[in-house]
């Protein structure tokens, strides 16, 4: 039985967040509250025993060589292909994208959710900015938008679905069991979208 089947899912799944650089223990602080197992992912024998997996915000492009080095891009997309639960911030949206715009030379992504993302599109570090996001899925009101060197979706594919935009353009991307934001809702304190994500595992076939 897999790790991502219904009946194995227990109330608190087993999430991973990909430990190789960048949010890693905002991501786990934030999945604890809303009561999965979180823990860090390295290597790849540690897929094995993760529900879902967080890919955190950070850079993409040195996340793509780390998990490249660590022999974890094709585990990686192996486990996407079998329908684990993933859910991508900001750089964790570029690794989810089946294509990059602008790509650094080498940088790679884990693939999975049919759009192509433009990196850095909100403009550099110091023109980050925070922005209320009407989120489709999540209840409360609008979520708290803190984007960093954030991406954003230039065209989305038949397969997936723009949960929320900001200035026209799509910043929360679901496809299948796949969750992407531009944004870093684990810098907040709101922990909404952290429960979607794990409401998302628990029911995950």
């Amino acid at each position: 039985m897999t790790a991502t089947s219904s009946p194995s899912t227990p109330a608190a799944p087993v999430v991973g967040v990909l430990a190789l650089q960048g949010d890693v223990r905002e991501h786990l602080a934030a999945l604890t509250a809303v009561g999965a197992e979180a823990r860090p992912v390295r290597r790849p024998e540690e897929l094995d025993g993760v529900h879902g997996l967080v890919l955190p915000g950070g850079e993409s492009t040195t996340i793509s060589k780390l998990a490249a080095a660590f022999g974890l891009l094709e585990p990686l997309r192996a486990r996407v292909r079998d329908g684990l639960p993933v859910y991508g911030s900001c750089a964790g949206m570029i690794m989810l994208a089946d294509k990059i715009l602008d790509p650094r030379s080498g940088q790679e992504t884990i693939g999975g959710i049919d759009m192509i993302v433009r990196r850095n599109a909100f403009g550099r570090q110091n023109e980050s900015f925070e922005a209320a996001v009407e989120l489709d899925g999540v209840s409360g009101g609008p979520v708290h938008g803190v984007f960093i060197r954030a991406p954003w979706v230039e065209s989305l594919g038949a397969g997936a679905t723009a949960l929320a935009r900001h200035e026209g353009h799509p910043v929360a991307v679901r496809q299948g069991n796949l969750l992407a934001t531009a944004f870093h809702p684990e810098l907040t304190g709101d922990h909404r979208v952290h429960a979607l994500f794990t409401e998302m595992v628990r029911r995950a076939d």
